[in-house]
């Protein structure tokens, strides 16, 4: 009938694989820390977890925000130029997204720790 599905760890050729085997040498792991610091702040954090939803106008961002509008901007600046998110032009509005699902899954983790620690719910694989 269908095709079998693929694993995490062979993806189809042309297809983008989930799961890396590297080695962490000093340039990944600073890049990676770079990735944290920008996650590290709350501000920041909830904006990417509002695009974890999909695309969203700096006035979508901001209403769902408990910051002015120009901290807003401040925030997506510093996001777009680490390279967390991508931006388009849609009219005169400018569309924020997340650059790749790696992030969407990393936030929506980091939320979801935090949601088990604040709560005590049990530790699952």
């Amino acid at each position: 009938m269908g095709s079998e599905p693929q694993h995490a760890t062979s993806p189809a050729p042309d297809a983008p694989s989930l799961v890396h085997q590297v080695a962490p040498g000093p340039q990944l792991l600073e890049t990676a820390a770079g990735t944290l610091r920008m996650l590290a702040e709350p501000t920041r954090l909830h904006l990417l977890w509002q695009l974890a939803d999909g695309p969203k106008s700096v006035t979508e961002l901001a209403q769902a925000s408990t910051v002015p509008r120009t901290v807003v901007s401040q925030h997506l600046a510093k996001l777009r130029l680490s390279g967390l998110v991508d931006t388009r032009r849609n009219g005169r509005h400018i569309i924020y997204s997340l650059h790749d699902g790696h992030l969407v899954r990393l936030i929506r983790e980091t939320i979801n720790h935090a949601d088990h620690r604040l709560t005590g719910e049990p530790a699952h694989d």
